[in-house]
């Protein structure tokens, strides 16, 4: 059943004596629905252009160009209703920037429907029709939301996004509890809460991000990370998108080469002279800090990947994860991502302590991760 022809009701919200009347009007909710629509072609952080919420069949539209965040609507985010999204990281950078608060406690409405067996990555589209075999417009997905005034379409289409999720959450909700998964999704969402809350420490371990970082010794390995921490910070500070200042790929090949000047820097392919000119000295800094760093203090070396030692390890844990997430009806990343097995194999080959699963993911894993690590020879 196709849906654009749908005209759900709605409010503009341009002032903050309506933003506070809009407020007031869910205050007494149990469970809100969120979503943002917003621009971000050329700064590090989203430029808010719409927040829709609703707690039943009318959505209220921000219009966050016209109107600031007040605190009637930020006790609401943080108030004891649950707050629905769907795919929430970016949703959540925008509601820290626009209002300086996270809406807690959240659901993720994607993450829910992982936990109930089906793709962990659905799309909201998918998802709607999944539950409703009804398809929501789509035609105004990449629109220009930062234009004003926006037309109906749009304004159907960003108040249908909220109205459905209230419905998919009810049916949500029912199979979750029959499967005894509500307080695993909880859980999750706390912790997505947690990760957006800790930027500078996530600057930080943002190398590990890297497939290819078994490929760098362990100083080089430091010099990139310091080089990523130091290119969040700045593309944070300087509200830059990360590749306009530098990207992953152009840090990791300096990591390689490790240059001493800038003579040596610009033999690096990829590196132009208008980096060289801006940011060179800050990145010889960087690789020549890595180069005097005390032995004890540098990154362990990754194991390479393709290893048999290390494939075979990755393979134990792989098939015991998968066998339980077979048995659960869930996909296998739901319960370990690959990175978490990478970590776990490079510690058992370290003869490190164990980082193994808390949690409801520890009580379904961990006794057969560990008998299946015992079983490997050393």
């Amino acid at each position: 059943m196709l849906l654009s022809s749908l005209t759900p009701a709605f409010q503009w919200l341009d002032t903050p004596d309506a933003l506070d009347a809009a407020c007031e009007q869910v205050a007494d909710a149990s469970v809100i629905a969120l979503d943002t629509e917003f621009f971000r072609e050329n700064t590090f952080f989203p430029v808010p252009a719409l927040l829709q919420f609703t707690a039943g069949e009318e959505a209220y539209l921000i219009d966050p160009v016209a109107v600031p965040c007040t605190e009637k609507f930020r006790a609401l985010l943080q108030n004891s209703a649950i707050k629905l999204l769907h795919a929430c990281s970016e949703d959540l950078e925008v509601f820290q920037c626009w209002a300086g608060v996270l809406p807690t406690p959240l659901v993720d409405t994607q993450v829910a429907q992982g936990f109930l067996g089906e793709n962990p990555s659905m799309g909201y589209q998918k998802l709607v029709e999944f539950w409703f075999d009804e398809t929501l417009p789509k035609e105004e997905t990449r629109s220009n939301w930062l234009v004003r005034p926006l037309t109906p379409a749009q304004c159907h289409y960003a108040a249908l996004d909220v109205i459905y999720l209230l419905k998919v959450w009810g049916l949500q909700a029912e199979k979750l509890a029959v499967l005894g998964r509500r307080e695993w999704v909880d859980a999750e969402c706390a912790i997505l809460i947690e990760q957006a809350g800790r930027s500078v420490e996530n600057d930080q371990q943002w190398y590990t991000r890297q497939r290819q970082l078994w490929r760098l010794a362990p100083r080089q390995m430091e010099a990139y990370r310091l080089m990523t921490t130091w290119r969040e910070g700045e593309t944070r500070r300087r509200d830059l998108p990360r590749n306009w200042l530098i990207s992953d790929k152009l840090l990791f090949a300096i990591a390689e080469k490790m240059p001493g000047n800038r003579f040596e820097l610009a033999e690096v392919e990829g590196v132009k002279p208008v980096l060289i000119k801006k940011e060179g000295d800050t990145l010889l800094a960087m690789v020549k800090q890595a180069q005097h760093c005390d032995e004890s203090a540098l990154p362990v070396r990754w194991p390479d990947p393709m290893h048999p030692t290390f494939k075979t390890r990755f393979k134990a844990l792989k098939k015991v994860t998968t066998a339980k997430a077979d048995d659960l009806g869930m996909a296998p990343e739901m319960l370990m991502r690959r990175r978490d097995i990478e970590t776990l194999v490079m510690q058992d080959l370290a003869s490190e302590p164990h980082s193994l699963p808390s949690g409801w993911r520890g009580e379904c894993l961990n006794t057969a991760l560990v008998q299946a690590l015992e079983e490997l020879p050393s």
